[in-house]
């Protein structure tokens, strides 16, 4: 088969774009990829190994010679290069985890390890969290094969374990133990981004994430003085631990916006005709965030440090006061908040209470005013013109946290085309959670053209 170069067709210069076996296909993995149950509950009891298996036997069939990797049994992590034809040229990394949070089958409408196709959309547990982007990626490489085609750069895929809790079997394992794997990656892209949403009046925003909080999962301990509960007590742990969550869940943060997320600001301004200094001294967050309509929704939760109560323990018995009393918080961290977010919690939990972190990883910042996320641009526009892309920070955090040890900046970019009405963002770890296959067919097409063009 003759090779064809990024440009597309030999000699015509045309984007030769998928043939119909890459969207067939793109459907078709994410339907039984789904049907591998992953779940990850954070107890070490997932295996991925399964659907890593899966993943492999189809790089194969792309040529490709895939590497499986574990840290722990069944903990299954796949790797594979495809050669680009300049190797001066830095690397692009283009992951996907393949493990999923857990699912119960009573609350949904269909099974969620079914893999059902309804009415045009695919049913199940990772069908947008991400076992869809797993399915793009592999039907993508798999339609290059037919076709002869090379990417300019080496592109390094990686599908990872573990990204649902720790990371430590999945990327962390990766990014530590077998950081040769990645070499000359200079950036990333994965998940959370460059999907269809929909803010009112007709526009279709696709926010393309370029930043990420950092996680800072907390656990407090109180500690105080055992006893009855009938008698008096002024050293009682769980009063302590009490006032100290009270005073985390009602502290009001101050904004600290960061070149991402001001870019977002900056082009939601405009977008929505509203005349504001985004770097102004002055400038009032708030104020805009409420002319945005939804758009806000993008927005809010990265402009300040956060910290939520999530869990509670204290006590074994009614009538006994307990020495101790734990807690734990779910915290987030903007890129350069780390020193306010330790100083707020040594102040919000006052005497008594102590916390240390759970679990905690960085925050990251990707160039918005670069060839990479132009790139992404003009690939969505390709597709969608009507549609407006916009940079943003995720609230939450991805495996682009473990890989940029490795000085890879991570990109959340895993195309999706969605109807109004289709929130998306509500079914990451919710029920019912599903994706359209015209949603698929758009991912794939938008991914092949990024990533022949990047």
């Amino acid at each position: 088969m003759a090779e064809v170069d990024f440009a597309g067709q030999p000699g015509t210069g045309q984007d030769p774009g998928v043939d119909q076996q890459a969207l067939d296909e793109v459907v078709r993995f994410t339907s039984e990829l789904i049907r591998i149950d992953t779940s990850n509950a954070g107890d070490g009891a997932c295996q991925e190994r399964p659907a890593a298996e899966y993943v492999a036997e189809r790089l194969a069939g792309a040529g490709l010679a895939p590497t499986l990797l574990e840290r722990s049994k069944g903990r299954t992590n796949v790797v594979a290069r495809i050669e680009g034809t300049d190797p001066t040229a830095d690397a692009l990394l283009v992951h996907g985890h393949l493990d999923v949070v857990p699912a119960e089958p009573a609350d949904w409408t269909v099974h969620p390890f079914s893999g059902e196709i309804r009415d045009g959309v695919v049913w199940g547990r990772g069908a947008i969290d991400m076992k869809n982007m797993d399915a793009m990626v592999l039907a993508t490489v798999r339609q290059w094969a037919r076709s002869g085609v090379r990417p300019r750069r080496d592109i390094v895929l990686a599908f990872t374990a573990d990204e649902e809790a720790s990371a430590e079997d999945g990327s962390g394992f990766l990014a530590d133990r077998h950081p040769g794997l990645f070499e000359g990656c200079t950036e990333g892209i994965s998940e959370s981004g460059a999907f269809t949403f929909h803010a009112g009046n007709g526009r279709q925003l696709y926010p393309v994430a370029a930043g990420e909080r950092g996680t800072a999962w907390l656990k407090l301990t109180a500690r105080g003085r055992a006893g009855h509960g009938s008698k008096v007590n002024r050293d009682n742990a769980v009063s302590r631990l009490a006032a100290a969550v009270a005073r985390i869940g009602a502290h009001e943060w101050p904004v600290r916006l960061t070149p991402t997320v001001r870019a977002a600001l900056r082009e939601l301004a405009a977008l929505y005709g509203v005349d504001t200094d985004v770097d102004a001294p002055d400038f009032d967050v708030d104020a805009l965030l409420s002319r945005l309509g939804r758009a806000a929704e993008l927005v809010e939760p990265t402009v300040r440090n956060s910290a939520n109560p999530t869990m509670l323990a204290a006590g074994y018995k009614v009538n006994v006061i307990p020495g101790t009393a734990v807690a734990h918080v779910d915290g987030r961290v903007v890129p350069g908040g780390e020193a306010e977010f330790r100083t707020t919690m040594d102040a919000l939990t006052g005497p008594g209470v102590s916390w240390e972190y759970h679990h905690r990883e960085v925050a990251l910042e990707a160039p918005v005013d670069f060839p990479t996320f132009a790139a992404m641009r003009a690939a969505i526009e390709h597709f969608d013109p009507a549609g407006q892309v916009v940079p943003y920070c995720m609230s939450g955090g991805t495996d682009a946290k473990q890989f940029s040890r490795l000085g890879i900046a991570g990109y959340g970019f895993s195309p999706l085309k969605l109807p109004e009405g289709f929130d998306y963002q509500a079914l990451f770890h919710g029920v019912d959670e599903r994706v359209p296959v015209e949603g698929l067919h758009f991912g794939v097409r938008v991914l092949d053209h990024f990533l022949r063009a990047v």
